[in-house]
């Protein structure tokens, strides 16, 4: 059995599926618990104008911001700004997106929780012009 698992930084970065992504995306230095644990992640880099699709995580979401700034936003709600620095919760089964603003790469660490091996579920693309008005 394996105690500790080390990531370690400097695996080549794959890009986001454009199924769930808009604009560039890579995904550098995925992780997943091992045995019976349901928490796993990755980090991801947006480049400007670069954002995900709407979608869902059953157990929530966890994003720490580590370089850049962006957005995050709730379905119903205002978008909020997110900066280096900042973590942000989405609570469970919440319909959000998030991604770099226009001018800026963003860098963000993901980390979810699996529920029955589904850790999120993927919606349609934010409209245009939903996201060029921020």
């Amino acid at each position: 059995m394996t105690t500790v698992q080390i990531v370690h930084p400097g695996q080549e970065p794959k890009p986001g599926p454009a199924d769930y992504f808009t604009g560039s995306v890579s995904v550098a230095s995925p992780f997943r618990g091992t045995g019976d644990a349901r928490l796993g992640g990755a980090t991801v880099t947006f480049q400007p104008g670069a954002h995900t699709n709407w979608h869902t995580h059953p157990l929530g979401q966890l994003l720490i911001v580590t370089a850049g700034h962006g957005w995050v936003q709730v379905d119903g709600e205002a978008a909020k700004p997110i900066a280096t620095g900042d973590t942000v919760f989405i609570s469970p089964g919440v319909k959000h997106w998030h991604g770099a603003a226009r001018d800026t790469v963003m860098t963000h660490v993901a980390v979810s929780e699996a529920l029955d091996g589904t850790s999120v579920t993927w919606l349609e693309p934010v409209a245009g012009d939903l996201y060029n008005k921020l």
